[in-house]
């Protein structure tokens, strides 16, 4: 027996086998690219989503030599603030903006004048900004109204993997906050709202909790995958909330930090709690929430550094036989803490939380002819960590109580950033056993929306396990307390000129 935890990722689609005890019997990632075709947007062809699932799906079984028909359940992660055009007979109508894609920022500047940011923000506990999938949904309207007028339903990353798979539409309620014109209290659409906005209620679709079955693998999709048909497909859910799940948290102040493309943290709340500085979500578990900050710099930000400064690296890794990122990693571990005073801003797409700027910029201050490559790598890393303790004592300003980081994510496997992170932050934080953190969460969905866990927390007790805890150095407490006011102030210096 087993399930198939999906992860639809920026970069790649991640997906994974478990037996019962959350053990990866296999693994498989196909990369797919982001398409950037003018300043501000950023953009993928679901397709492709598609298209690596199948090819990955195949490698699973291909590697594991089990019998596909032994898959009891099939649960899909995936990244936020998709906003995927369909058409009756399952087209895509075209590319969809992702998370990272600012280009609706005239459409929330209209929906600010016509509905007020107040009543959206007391509605749905998120701000109004233009990455979210509700202002895309209007830029469509505006923009692009021939295709506009196509549209039968408006799907999630993840919900566009479950309608290949059975052939059902369908909206998980974690991926809700994308719309503010979600009831975040109900878990469902604000009629009135959508109404006054001239969205038709028909183009969103059914709400379903995150571990409920939708549907099944249809003979179509089997032959694509290598599937067997008739397998069950829950909703899913988005990919930092499968995330939480897959590190344990699950109940209230327990944390998830993130260290896959995007950087940030998640905070499991049994009460509503909004603020309009960070994100709020349903979590995947039922009743409860996820009060999180989500930047653009995470991984992204090595795996940016690795494209540009590794060339070296590449060759060393080979003879070492190990990867780039872990050479990089023994460069950034040579250099001191603080980076001899330079200062790194990890805002590659804009920002989101907590300064919600979808022109900052990237920036590197305080460079001189004594610094090195090292440097250039453990100031990025330090940036990031500055940005995630940015959100934690947002967080903390809001009324959420953190003492303790379950770390995930690419980034985790890097002992040099866990320990800075724990530096910076002064949080512990304990490593959980496994790569496949998000994809392990898809799956624990699907195991208890099948009935191979009679709830979540049993799911948890019986798969979660943690390796490596970081603990703060307090002799460090300073130098990274005056390098992270001198992230803020940078910032706060140079926000007027980043247009």
């Amino acid at each position: 027996m087993y399930l198939l935890g999906i992860d639809i990722g920026t970069s790649s689609c991640k997906a994974a086998l478990f037996n019962p005890a959350g053990e990866a019997i296999a693994q498989a990632s196909e990369s797919y690219p982001v398409f950037y075709p003018q300043e501000g947007w950023a953009e993928q062809n679901p397709a492709d989503w598609w298209q690596a699932v199948c090819k990955a799906t195949k490698k699973l079984i291909e590697q594991s030599k089990i019998d596909p028909s032994e898959i009891v359940g099939i649960g899909v992660a995936g990244q936020s603030w998709s906003a995927i055009p369909m058409s009756a007979d399952g087209q895509v109508l075209a590319n969809t903006p992702i998370w990272m894609d600012t280009r609706a920022v005239d459409s929330c500047q209209e929906l600010e004048e016509q509905i007020g940011e107040e009543r959206l923000f007391q509605l749905c506990g998120n701000p109004l900004q233009p990455a979210y999938t509700l202002p895309k949904i209007l830029w469509y309207k505006k923009h692009q109204p021939e295709m506009y007028q196509k549209i039968d339903k408006i799907l999630q990353s993840n919900s566009y993997i479950v309608y290949q798979l059975t052939g059902c539409f369908s909206q998980d309620v974690s991926q809700g906050y994308g719309y503010q014109s979600f009831d975040m209290r109900k878990g469902t659409y604000d009629q009135t709202i959508c109404q006054e906005l001239g969205i038709p209620l028909e183009i969103l679709p059914d709400i379903f909790a995150c571990h409920e079955v939708v549907g099944k693998v249809t003979d179509e999709a089997a032959l694509q995958t290598g599937l067997t048909a008739g397998i069950p497909v829950v909703a899913g859910g988005l990919d930092s909330a499968c995330g939480a799940l897959g590190t344990g948290a699950i109940q209230a102040g327990e944390t998830q930090e993130q260290g896959g493309q995007a950087g940030g943290m998640g905070i499991c709340l049994d009460t509503y709690q909004a603020d309009k500085r960070l994100i709020l979500s349903n979590h995947v578990v039922p009743n409860k929430w996820l009060l999180q900050g989500g930047t653009v710099g995470g991984g992204g930000v090595l795996n940016w550094l690795e494209k540009q400064l590794s060339d070296a690296e590449k060759l060393t890794a080979a003879k070492n036989n190990t990867n780039s990122f872990i050479e990089l990693s023994s460069l950034a571990e040579k250099v001191s803490p603080g980076s001899d005073g330079l200062i790194f801003l990890p805002y590659m797409a804009g920002e989101r939380s907590p300064i919600w700027n979808p022109k900052a910029k990237g920036v590197y201050y305080g460079l001189d002819f004594s610094k090195t490559k090292g440097h250039l790598i453990r100031s990025g890393m330090e940036g990031v960590a500055y940005s995630l303790k940015h959100n934690l004592e947002t967080a903390q300003q809001a009324g959420a109580e953190v003492s303790l980081l379950r770390a995930m994510g690419g980034a985790a496997n890097s002992e040099v950033w866990t320990q800075i992170k724990s530096d910076v932050t002064g949080k512990e934080i304990r490593v959980v056993n496994t790569d496949t953190t998000t994809t392990l969460g898809a799956a624990l969905l699907a195991g208890v929306g099948t009935g191979v866990y009679t709830d979540f927390e049993e799911a948890v007790a019986k798969t979660v396990t943690y390796g490596r805890t970081h603990y703060p150095n307090p002799e460090l407490a300073d130098v990274y307390q005056a390098g992270y006011q001198k992230y803020l102030a940078i910032y706060e210096g140079l926000k007027d000129l980043m247009c």
